[in-house]
Formats: structure tokens, sequence, C-alpha cells
């Protein structure tokens, strides 16, 4: 099984392209992935079977969340378009007319941590590359493919690909700041994909992970994350509806993302999460059995990773991966003990997931279901954290409900004030951190030598080298595309269903640039 989870670059988390500035430069392809065009895409995900029933494939993206979805359903599209001529023996024909029409077209030259590699990475098996600097679209136009066959592979695939993108705009303006458009025009957007869903089947992608996470890293006590989080969930929902939609019809494509800290609280997240929403969900709005439940991910908390005696962190994780598997979460992420300092490292990777593994594959109580079920404190404290959660909500209600609060910034207030708490605590020593700010260790305490994993100058010219072939093969087409994409947005449309064609001749950049001149860039509230 393949599941794959997609950290991106802060260049491409404000929807941006590469450039040489210098506030842009030296992010690229730091913290994450450059993902600015089509053919990263593909490069990105070759390798795997996107279509396959046991590959899913988790975007960390919100901003521009639309255009990298439709850069991904592309590059699942083009993998079938390969595979199909492939197995029906007309691929030597596609080439030759990729020879003729794209003799140009980009090649993959993959990075590992030392530099640029030889050949492809171990377990590569080369496919999903064979479209690089084409789609299946441009096959049709050059007589290889029908426009039929072509749409029915499209059409399938959107039906088979499995993930998540988070696209959670309301978490971004009250907690993690990667807001590009104004707030309405990005709910827009979010509608626009959601109704795209709908309309095209797509049934095993979930469009939005409304997200607690960030909430919680920005400062915010377990309580105040899933009740911010909940809510965030019901505006959605109250969004959707009032476009038309059938509750049922996209409830099944929302999904939840928890962290999960060392606080007793942590223990119930999930319970009191999935009985608030099944109970709002079926008396308020009459959803179905399915509508009613409540899927969640869980990650290990990043803000209880510290770089004083680093080792430790691993041990904090395993203790909230406990939690989370207790709780009965859907799936997990258990993070890497050195994400305090850098981007984790292939050893630190392999010992976050032995963690997962050992609880899950060595530990008998992990290997019955809810085993923590009737325990009096369990018990207790769900029915505290449950009264607390009811208790925000209503705060919120007294404000307008979520919009109407985030105008008074009160969510952004309300965490800020948490977080000071936490920081002021921690360094008070009235909580305890072990390792930290007691039980130090006696002596000089050398830091632990962490491998740094950073972009090299190499690298990042290679990146803008890749976009400027990409704008430069592109050049005669990509004027008409963005001028399309700005009439259907201006005359009421469905932007996304145009970004599908769009991303195919245009930059991340160039897309998000002409959404500013018709949907309006984001300005905070003040």
């Amino acid at each position: 099984a393949a599941r794959l989870s997609t950290a991106f670059d802060s260049v491409t988390l404000y929807g941006a392209d590469p450039a040489l500035e210098p506030d842009v430069y030296g992010k690229i392809g730091n913290a994450g992935v450059s993902i600015c065009t089509l053919d990263d895409m593909k490069k990105l995900y070759s390798g795997f079977d996107l279509c396959a029933p046991t590959t899913s494939v988790s975007m960390t993206i919100n901003g521009p969340a639309p255009m990298l979805l439709a850069f991904f359903f592309n590059t699942a599209v083009d993998q079938q378009v390969e595979q199909h001529l492939k197995s029906e023996g007309r691929w030597e024909a596609a080439q030759s007319a990729l020879d003729e029409h794209a003799p140009h077209r980009p090649t993959y030259n993959p990075w590992g941590p030392t530099g640029l590699m030889n050949g492809l990475p171990q377990g590569h098996d080369g496919s999903g590359l064979g479209l690089l600097g084409a789609t299946g679209q441009d096959l049709v136009d050059w007589g290889v493919m029908e426009q039929s066959e072509f749409d029915a592979i499209r059409d399938r695939t959107l039906t088979q690909v499995r993930g998540t993108v988070q696209a959670d705009i309301l978490k971004e303006d009250q907690a993690q700041n990667t807001c590009i458009f104004s707030t309405e025009f990005a709910l827009r957007l979010m509608g626009d994909v959601q109704q795209s869903f709908i309309d095209k089947g797509v049934r095993n992608y979930y469009s939005v992970s409304v997200s607690g996470y960030h909430i919680a890293e920005a400062g915010a006590n377990p309580i105040t994350q899933l009740a911010f989080t909940l809510a965030n969930g019901f505006t959605y929902v109250e969004y959707y509806l009032s476009r038309g939609m059938n509750v049922d019809d996209f409830a099944r494509n929302l999904s939840f993302f928890f962290s999960n800290g060392m606080d007793a609280e942590y223990t119930v997240i999930g319970r009191v999460a999935r009985r608030i929403w099944s109970i709002a969900m079926r008396e308020r709005y009459g959803a179905d059995d399915r509508s009613q439940k409540l899927k969640y991910h869980i990650q290990t908390s990043g803000r209880s990773l510290h770089a004083q005696e680093i080792s430790f962190n691993d041990i904090r994780t395993t203790l909230q991966a406990l939690l989370a598997i207790y709780d009965n979460c859907n799936s997990l992420h258990t993070n890497a003990y050195d994400e305090a300092i850098t981007t984790p490292t292939e050893q630190s990777v392999r010992s976050a997931m032995a963690i997962q593994m050992i609880i899950n594959r060595e530990l008998g109580l992990a290997m019955n279901e809810n085993p923590l079920q009737g325990a009096y404190i369990v018990d207790y404290l769900t029915d505290l954290v449950e009264e607390a959660v009811w208790t925000e909500f209503d705060r919120l209600t007294d404000r307008g409900g979520v919009l109407g609060a985030m105008e008074t910034m009160y969510q952004r207030g309300r965490i800020q004030e948490e977080s000071m708490l936490y920081e002021q605590r921690k360094h008070s020593g009235e909580l305890p951190i072990i390792g930290v700010n007691t039980f130090l260790a006696d002596g000089e305490n050398e830091p632990q030598r962490v491998e740094l994993m950073r972009s090299s100058d190499d690298e990042k010219q290679a990146q803008l080298a890749t976009l400027d072939a990409f704008h430069a093969r592109h050049t005669d087409r990509s004027g008409d595309a963005l001028d399309r994409l700005k009439q259907v947005a201006l005359a009421g449309g469905n932007i996304f269903d145009q970004l599908l064609d769009t991303v195919r001749v245009c930059s991340l950049g160039q897309i998000t640039d002409a959404l500013y001149q018709v949907g309006g860039q984001y300005r905070r509230s003040m």
C-alpha cells in the first residue's frame, strides 16, 4: 500500500511561482516540495499508480488548493492514458506524435539528499513519465486517441483516485495564515470543487480536511481546537447547503484532522467529535447514516517536539500515538523526532513509522477495538469535554457565528491568549517538560548534531529553468487559457471545472495572479 502525504514549500503554499527575488528564492524546495506546473506534479507522483485501490494521496495545501488538485487530477488521468496506450500496444504511435509535436518536452532528473541522482530512484518503474510536457488531451488533438476514448478514461479515473486535499480556508484565517484570496472567493472556490466532485462522481477523495491541527500548533488548547474545528465544519455544511447541494451528496467528502498532545482531553477528542457531529448531522440537517460518520486523521503534536534532549521526542510521540489509536482514529501520522529542527531525515522517519507499527503489530491491547470504553475517567472526560465544546459554540454564536467572529479576529485572539499561557507555564516550570525545564542533564548538555535537509542552489536553479521552459512551450496558449478562466469566474461558472483545463498550459503563479484580478486578494480584518 502507498499512503503518500505531500508537504509543499512556502512558495507553493502562497500560490506563487519560484523566482529570483530574495524573499522567494531561499524558500524554493525547503520544508516541502516545489510544485508550480503540471509537469512538476507528474514527476512527483511518477512510479506510483494513483488509481490503485491501495494508493491514497494527502496534500497539505489550502489557499491554492483548487489549482494543486487540478494538477493532481490531470496527473492521474495522464497516468491512465499512458497505461491504456501501452496495454493496447499503441504507445509507439503516441511517442512518434510526442516527438513530432513536443520535441522539447522535459525529462525527469531526480535529486536526492546528496545531489543529482544517476537514474531513477530505487523502486521507481518509470511509469507516469511518458506524457511529461504533454497531456492526454494533446494526444486527442494530434489524432492518437478519440475524444470519447479519452473522456471515458478521464471520467473513470476521477471516480477511482483516493486521498485528501486540506483546503480548509477558515482555519487559515484563524491560525495558519496561508490565505491568498479573499475569504468570500476562497469559499466559492471550495464550493466549486465540491460541486464538481458531485457532478463527476468523485466519491473516494475528500474535498476538504477540516483541520484543528494548525489551530493547536498555533497555541490553542484541546477544547478550543475541537470547538473551532467542528464549528468550521458546520460552517462549510451551511455554505454548501446554501448553494443548493444535498447534504448526503457532499458530507461523505468531508474529513477532519486533529492534533494529539499530552493533555488529558486528547484521550477523548475523537469520540467527542463523533458524538457532536453525528447528533447535529442527524437532528439539524437530516443526514443519512453515512453522512453522520465523522472520519478523522490524527497527527502527533509538533509543538511538543523540542530541540533539547531531542531523542525524548520519540517517547512523547509514542504516547500521543497510543492515545490516538485507543480513541479509534481513522488514520495516524507520527512525527519524526528531528522535526523540531529540520525536515525529517530517512532515519528519523523510519523511527517514527516504527512507533505506529510496534503499537499496531506488537502491543496486545491495541489489537482490541476501543479498549478504554467504559473506564470511569474516559466517560467522565467525554462528558466534560463535550460540555466545554458546546459552551464555546455559544460564544461563537454570540459573535455572529464563525464568519462573524472572524471579522473581529475572535478566534485568533483566543488562540494567541492560550499560546501565551502555554509558553508562560513552560518557561516558569509550572508545566514540566522533561529534559527541557526540569530533570536537566548534569553538566554541559552538548546539543545533538542533526542532519539538516535543505535545497541546494543547483536544485533551485534547476526548478527556475524548468519553469522558464514550461512558460516558453506554452507561451502561445497560456494567455487565452487565463482569459477563459477569468471569464468563467466573472460569469459565475464553475471555476474548478475550468481549472482542470487551465493547468495544462499555465503555471501556478500565472493562475493565482489571474484569479486575484477577478476574486480579490486576501486582506486581514483589523
